[in-house]
Order: structure tokens, then sequence, then C-alpha cells
């Protein structure tokens, strides 16, 4: 007896296999688009392949330290990306504690009234973030990058919510035995809410490397870009002199970290998307 088709099944299979098409090819056609010379790409039209590989835009964008310094705006991506991702990791958790643990009058006032204002567009706040960043000094330098975002109220209200679901016993079996509210936080909890703290992390570090209205804003020195604004920059560059495979060469070399650090933290991340622990109540 033949087995019952499961249509939904081969239907669900088929969009999903569709919808990874519509996000490969255009990744894989700028692959390819970058080993391309320019007369090809100029006159070749839609080829996956190109018909000869040249590695001479590589060479070029590598050898260009001058007007577009590749390999020095992906430092700066580097460091700015996992400065502002540790001091994330850290500014949340605490807020997250004392958010959770720590009993003050208005505590809930205040987290949801800091929660609802974060609704409001980021880009409402760009006028007034760069009024501060420059009254301090910090235009043109990492700091610019490093510190706005770091008390992210997504991040504190994941973690709160994870708190939430750790049971109160375990500070007050450490507060017995004579711990301070820091120990309590680094040795107990801290250990515990581990998985939101990474999945927080890779949220925090991919979106300070992929951020690009920003640094667009505060950086004009060419050498201090993070990799988005360069890519920018690049346009001009590039653009005018129809140098179309360094570009897009250049936006390839862009997210190789970012897929090294998927490949590498997918594992954790997987395990770490469920929060069903820190979603109670």
């Amino acid at each position: 007896m033949l087995k019952k088709i499961n249509l939904s099944k081969y239907l669900a299979y088929l969009f999903l296999i569709v919808l990874c098409l519509i996000w490969i090819i255009p990744v894989l056609f700028g692959i390819t688009t970058s080993f391309r010379t320019e007369a090809e790409v100029v006159s070749s039209g839609f080829r996956l392949l190109p018909e000869s590989w040249n590695f001479e835009n590589y060479k070029a964008i590598l050898e260009n330290t001058s007007t577009a310094p590749i390999l020095r705006w992906l430092f700066n991506s580097l460091f700015i990306a996992i400065t502002h991702t540790f001091l994330v990791v850290v500014v949340i958790s605490l807020t997250g504690y004392g958010y959770t643990r720590i009993n003050f009058k208005g505590r809930d006032t205040l987290f949801f009234t800091l929660l609802g204002i974060s609704f409001f567009p980021g880009v409402v706040n760009l006028i007034p973030s760069y009024k501060i960043i420059d009254a301090l000094g910090w235009v043109n330098t990492a700091w610019a990058m490093i510190i706005p975002g770091l008390a992210g109220m997504g991040n504190i209200f994941l973690v709160r919510q994870f708190l939430k679901g750790i049971p109160t016993e375990l500070d007050e079996s450490a507060r017995v035995d004579g711990a301070s509210d820091f120990r309590i936080y680094y040795s107990v909890i801290l250990p515990l809410i581990k998985p939101v703290l990474i999945v927080c992390g890779l949220f925090s570090f991919i979106g300070s490397w992929n951020d690009f209205l920003w640094p667009v804003i505060v950086y004009t020195d060419v050498d201090k870009m993070p990799v988005t604004a360069g890519l920018l920059l690049l346009q001009d560059i590039y653009g005018n002199y129809r140098m179309i495979g360094q570009l897009v060469g250049s936006a390839i070399l862009a997210i190789i970290p970012t897929l090294v650090l998927f490949l590498f933290a997918q594992k954790h991340f997987l395990q770490s998307i469920n929060l069903n622990s820190g979603l109670k109540g």
C-alpha cells in the first residue's frame, strides 16, 4: 500500500529551497563577479561563472593602502565590534540583574518607561547623539561607535526575562552564606545566564559590524573608518572608473569575519535560541 503523500511537507520544502536560492544566487554572483575582468563585467551580462578566474581585483584592493585601506578598515571594524560586544555583555548582565534581583523604588516603572522610549526610531536620536559625541570629542574615534547602544533595552529585556525564570532561592542561599550582591551576580547568576548572553553578544557583534548610517556620520578620517563607511567611500573611488570587480571584491572581504563567526558560533547560537527558562512569567 502506497504511503499517503504529505503535500504540505513537500510544499514547505519547495518554499524553503526557493527562498534559499533567492538568498544564495546573488551572493554567488557577487563572489564570481569579483574574479572577473572589468571588460567581462560590463559586456557579459548575467553569467554565474566567469570566463576566466582573475585575481587582479583582489591584488589591487590589498595594494591600495592610501585611498582605500581595506585591511585597515577591517581591523577598525573588528576592534570596534569586539570591544562593543564585550561591554554590551557586561552592561546588560549587570542591568538585568539589577532589574530582577535588587528591589528599589520605581524599579518596574523605570524599566517599562525606558522600554517604551526604545520603540522610537533610532533616526530620531541621530542629531542629539552626534551633538553629544561632538561635545565629548569622540568624532573620528572608536568611542563614537563603541559607547552608544551599550544599554540596548532589547538585550536588557531578554536578560531580565531569562533571569525571572531562575529561582531566587539560589540567591538567598548564597546570601545566607555571606555572599554580597556582586558575589551572587558573578558566581551564581552569570554562569546561569550564559545562553542568553551568547545570543545578545552575537547580535551585538553583527549589529556593530553591519552598522552603516552612524559611522558614515561620525567618521571623516579615512584611516579611522570602519569597513561599512569605507565601502560607501569606495563607490566614489571605484564607481567613477567602473572598477566594479574591485568594489564587489571589497564587499566580499567585508563579510568574511561575520561568516567565520557564524561557522564557529552556530552551535552555541542554535542551542541558545531556546530561551524557555527565561520566558516564564
